[in-house]
């Protein structure tokens, strides 16, 4: 493409309908803030907290970024959950705006931005990623702002962009590793596109190689020196999501993780970015998705890796309607996707009171919020438990545990044997006499005279992991912390 082919291909997209798309990232942003502080942290979160607190370049189970976030929450307003879910909420919003502006990228005016972002920001896994700070979060953030910064190197031929693309995928490898499926999947794109094929030889693209490594470089050396878990973990998980049956599970999630009619939508958009002429250069996105939907398939993935590649799916669909449709028909449209998605909002975001929500169907689709139940009850239980035994420390089956215990406050030290928690331990050799044990059914073998000291229940009639859990008083180890603690520890998703 010549020069001057550029500066028309600019001076041709429409303007960008900030006053729309903003409000319409900040119409979720306000429903996200408003409902922040409701039920309570989940497990994850409580994790990320208490590894932001033993900051590394890297743990057992992930990347140090979302853990660096969590400490800076947990700095700015201890125990908040509005200071917690804030990140969250932001980079959501963030997102819908991405997504409006990939629109404008293809040819998008008024119409397809604002469709493309009420398509977006109404999506079930968006709003459930969107209030819970989580590593999928932050890595949906990176797949949008990676995709629309790759399509606008593609179509103005701005070999620049791939110093850009390098950034955002060396930080977001900090975050998640997935980003590196995604870089994969666009260097198949653009070698099966010919049109942009020559990228591929852009030093600008190998500087942007050099710039991702370089930033993903601290967290390598630190798997490397500690045995690559995350690869034993990720092993772990694909056995788990191995066979016919979690195979059609994500096919079905994948149709309608962001609504039913949405996959209409993106199914639209993913044909035209196939087949029409004029959208040649966002092409290599188009097969970009396709190879991460097959890889993940074959891999024992889950739906939700692949969120951030459906935006500009999305947009392309939108682009079509826009050129076929009136207003009124993208106005009808839009209102269609926002009323499938609100359906299953519920599912995603604490609308409902506790007690209803567990009684409900919702906790079967999305069983994250069932997870954000119950914390206080559980901390009481293992509380009367540390008082009547005078026991010196607690010991949780999972981080989860772990992390309610010291979000909540606990009068003694709190360990875990549970991925990252690990790392922190054993409990130093002055904490003898009784434990609490929570979590475990039954007495594990590195524990000695253990007795039942009750069960949980969060009161509310809630299913989750949680409910039920036996809190168990015992002596101790079969010998010291430093013994059993191998015993103790497991890696798992």
């Amino acid at each position: 493409m010549a020069v001057a082919d550029v500066g028309r291909r600019r001076g041709a997209l429409p303007a960008v309908a900030w006053p729309r798309v903003l409000g319409a990232a900040g119409v979720l942003l306000a429903v996200l803030l408003a409902l922040s502080a409701r039920y309570g942290p989940h497990r994850d979160e409580l994790y990320f907290v208490a590894a932001g607190r033993h900051l590394a370049w890297g743990y057992a189970d992930q990347p140090p970024l979302t853990p660096l976030i969590a400490r800076a929450a947990d700095l700015l307003a201890p125990g908040s959950l509005v200071a917690l879910h804030l990140p969250s909420a932001l980079a959501t919003a963030v997102v819908v705006v991405l997504a409006a502006l990939t629109a404008r990228e293809l040819g998008g005016g008024t119409g397809a931005q604002l469709l493309t972002a009420v398509a977006t920001g109404t999506g079930v896994v968006l709003v459930t990623l969107g209030h819970i700070l989580s590593t999928a979060t932050i890595d949906t953030l990176f797949w949008v702002a990676i995709v629309y910064v790759v399509l606008r190197t593609l179509s103005r031929e701005t070999p620049r962009g791939w110093l850009v693309v390098g950034l955002l995928t060396g930080v977001g490898l900090l975050d998640k590793h997935l980003v590196a499926f995604l870089l994969a999947g666009i260097v198949v794109g653009i070698a099966l596109t010919p049109q942009v094929r020559h990228h591929l030889r852009s030093p600008w693209a190998w500087a942007g190689v050099g710039l991702a490594v370089l930033l993903w470089l601290p967290n390598l050396l630190w798997q490397a020196t500690h045995g690559w878990p995350q690869l034993e973990l990720a092993a772990d998980i694909r056995d788990e999501y191995s066979g016919v049956g979690p195979r059609l599970e994500f096919v079905g999630l994948l149709l309608v993780q962001f609504s039913p009619v949405a996959a209409v939508l993106w199914i639209y958009g993913l044909v035209r970015l196939l087949r029409v002429p004029t959208l040649v250069r966002a092409k290599p996105l188009a097969w970009a998705f396709l190879v991460l939907v097959a890889v993940f398939l074959v891999t024992g993935g889950k739906a939700y890796y692949v969120v951030g590649a459906v935006p500009v799916l999305l947009a392309a669909g939108a682009c079509g309607l826009e050129e076929r449709w009136s207003r009124r028909g993208l106005l009808v449209t839009g209102a269609v996707l926002a009323l499938s998605a609100f359906v299953a909002w519920p599912a995603a975001l604490p609308v409902l009171p506790e007690r209803t929500f567990g009684a409900s169907f919702y906790p079967e689709i999305n069983e994250d919020q069932a997870e954000m139940i119950g914390w206080p009850a559980l901390v009481d239980t293992v509380g009367r438990a540390v008082a009547d035994s005078g026991a010196a420390l607690v010991v949780t089956a999972n981080y989860g545990e772990a992390g309610a215990l010291e979000w909540y406050g606990s009068d003694v030290p709190v360990f875990s044997g549970h991925n990252g928690y690990a790392a922190w331990g054993p409990p130093a050799s002055d904490l003898d006499g009784p434990v609490v044990l929570v979590g475990y059914e039954g007495a594990p073998d590195w524990a000695v005279g253990c007795r039942d000291a009750g069960r949980v229940d969060n009161g509310v009639d809630v299913d989750n992991e949680e409910q039920g859990g036996l809190v168990q008083v015992c002596d101790g180890p079969r010998g010291s912390w430093a013994d059993v603690w191998d015993e103790v520890s497991r890696l798992a998703a």
